[in-house]
C-alpha cells in the first residue's frame, strides 16, 4: 500500500532537517495512517496496481439503465491498457467486446473508470481484468495526507486530546481536521464519509 506524501515532505512541513532522520519510524507510521484514514473516509483508494488484477463483479444493484445503454458501476479502475471484461463463472468465463468505459474521457482528464457501458444486459456476474486504483494520486489527496500525518504526529504532545498554549489557553482538539476533510470532500463515493 503506498502514501499520499513523502517522508522527506513531511520532515520538511515538521521544521526537521533533511539529514536528521531520528524521528523517521514516527513519521513513517503518521503518514501511513493518515493515508489509510483518507481510504477509509473516501471509500476508495489512490494508488495503481503495478500490474493488471482480475476481479469478479456481481452485477446485481450495481447497474444503472440509461438512455444509451446499463451502465455497470465498476470501483476506480486507473489504467486501461490491456483492459479485459469476461462474462461467467471461474473456470467457463467468456469474453465480451461490447462495452465501453465511463466516463468518456476518464483517464485524459486523470481520473479513474468508475463505470462499463453496454447496449445489452450485463450478465450476473463479471470478472474486469485492469490496473486499479487512480491513475495518479490527486494533489488535494497528497496535501490531505501530509496535514492529516502532522496533526498524528503531534498527537503526542497533546495527551487527552487537549492542547495548550499562554497565547490561546487550553482547547480540545477537533475530531476532524477542517482543512484536510475540505481537500478530501470532493473525492469521497456516496455512502461514505
Amino acid at each position: 500500500m503506498a502514501t499520499y506524501g513523502t517522508l522527506a515532505t513531511l520532515r520538511k512541513r515538521i521544521g526537521s532537517e533533511p539529514s536528521d532522520t531520528s524521528r523517521d519510524e514516527d513519521l513513517t507510521s503518521a503518514l501511513a495512517a493518515a493515508s489509510r484514514y483518507i481510504e477509509r473516509a473516501t471509500g476508495r483508494r489512490f494508488w495503481l496496481d503495478a500490474i493488471a488484477v482480475a476481479r469478479t463483479v456481481r452485477t446485481a444493484g450495481r447497474v444503472a439503465c440509461r438512455a444509451d445503454g446499463d451502465l455497470l458501476l465498476v470501483e476506480d479502475i486507473g489504467d486501461t491498457a490491456g483492459m479485459t471484461v469476461d462474462a461467467g463463472a471461474p473456470g467457463s468465463w467468456t469474453a465480451l467486446h461490447d462495452w465501453e468505459t465511463q466516463p468518456d474521457n476518464a483517464q485524459a482528464d486523470g481520473r479513474p473508470v468508475t463505470g462499463l457501458l453496454r447496449a445489452g444486459l450485463w450478465p450476473d456476474r463479471i470478472r474486469v481484468t485492469a490496473r486499479w486504483g487512480w491513475p495518479a494520486v490527486p494533489e488535494d489527496i497528497t496535501e490531505a495526507s501530509l496535514i492529516q500525518a502532522q496533526r498524528l504526529y503531534k498527537r503526542k504532545d497533546s495527551p487527552e486530546g487537549i492542547v495548550g498554549s499562554a497565547e490561546w489557553g487550553v482547547r480540545n482538539l477537533s475530531r476532524r481536521d477542517p482543512d484536510v476533510w475540505a481537500l478530501i470532500e470532493p473525492f469521497i463515493l456516496p455512502g461514505f464519509g
